[in-house]
């Protein structure tokens, strides 16, 4: 049947279990003979021996063999924020100019140190830096819809104006008084059945999406920060909203276009290639050299390939679809097991046959 899901190696599956490389959530299970039971390749219970696991690339075929979900890594569930510390986010969210301290959270029966780690983990700093970063991302939407900096400060519970300019200046590199609404760029976790992804967008757009686990995530986000002059803070917008709302139905299977603006800066030639990306139908397949023919520049397949790979908006901008002439499955920075897996989602909900997900170049004038 075409378009079923492919497996990776099992060389490469079995290191991806042994290492619980989050890059493969979702790409397969693994099922443990001697005790019945699949589990997610992140599962953090011990290691079987590899002779003693098989692999299936779905829940539902692991099920169908007779397998019973783990009880620990609960794969039947989508890679999803932890029942634990869900209720903290949603405060936040709701009130994020309220003040959190280990005490308050040890009255709401969290542990301190088990939220520090956790936000260390899934965001690079402390509850607390998140915290105040949050308040700060609060202040410049204050400031941007026309309030005042003495106003916006009590708002968000600062007691002096300068204690407020310090923390400000601290997050966004630059004064109150010299802030634009389009250098804060706000940010947010996605779960996706492939592992959670980061949301960056500013007020005209989304900048940056990316798997949290990207290696070059933070080379990425230093660069928007310092060529690009934006100010990372946690938060939400429109364009978060929107995004997350259609991922949801592209990994549902519902979607095959998105409608979220974008923002992406970079140079022309990049911005000729990401463009020419997003013109690649859903569940196609093109090369690097057939794009650089089709810009009119047959001898930089190589210089494509770099700027495919500065492609800081995964899915929207189809990365994904581009392959090597011989139909490897390179450069892709979320991992070739997404890439693969993203290719089968495509091509099995539109119903193409892999054969046919090679489109001749004169199509792509016509998508």
């Amino acid at each position: 049947m075409y378009g079923a899901r492919m497996l990776p190696p099992r060389s490469e599956m079995i290191r991806a279990m042994i290492e619980r490389d989050r890059a493969y959530d979702g790409v397969f299970v693994t099922a443990v003979r001697t005790t019945g039971i699949f589990c997610r390749p992140t599962c953090p219970a011990r290691k079987p021996k590899a002779e003693n696991v098989e692999f299936f690339a779905s829940t539902v075929a692991a099920l169908k063999a007779g397998y019973r979900p783990c009880q620990r890594c609960m794969p039947l569930q989508a890679e999803r924020t932890p029942d634990w510390i869900r209720p903290l986010l949603e405060k936040i969210d709701a009130a994020p100019d309220n003040r959190w301290t280990d005490a308050t959270l040890a009255r709401a029966g969290m542990d301190p140190i088990r939220v520090r780690r956790w936000f260390k983990h899934e965001f690079g700093t402390t509850f607390h830096e998140y915290v105040r970063a949050r308040r700060i991302g609060l202040a410049l939407e204050r400031l941007a819809s026309g309030a005042s900096i003495d106003e916006t400060a009590l708002d968000i519970g600062y007691e002096s104006l300068s204690g407020f300019r310090d923390a400000f200046r601290k997050a966004t590199g630059t004064t109150p008084g010299d802030c634009d609404a389009r250098t804060a760029l706000l940010f947010s976790r996605i779960e996706t059945p492939l592992g959670p992804m980061i949301a960056m967008a500013e007020a005209r757009g989304l900048v940056l999406l990316e798997f949290a686990d990207r290696p070059a995530l933070a080379n990425e986000i230093d660069a928007l920060r310092g060529r690009y002059g934006y100010a990372v803070i946690p938060g939400r917008n429109r364009h978060l909203d929107c995004i997350e709302s259609e991922l949801r139905d592209y990994f549902a299977g519902t979607r095959q276009t998105f409608t979220v603006q974008l923002i992406t800066p970079g140079s022309a030639f990049e911005r000729s290639v990401w463009n020419l990306l997003r013109e690649v139908p859903y569940g196609a397949i093109k090369s690097y050299g057939e794009l650089a023919r089709h810009l009119g520049k047959p001898r930089a397949a190589r210089a494509v390939g770099w700027a495919n790979g500065r492609n800081r908006i995964s899915i929207v901008i189809p990365c994904h679809r581009i392959c090597a002439s011989n139909g490897d499955l390179v450069g892709y920075g979320g991992g070739r097991a997404r890439k693969q897996w993203l290719l089968d989602h495509e091509q099995r909900t539109a119903g193409i046959h892999p054969q046919q997900a090679l489109w001749p170049l004169s199509e792509l004038e016509h998508a």
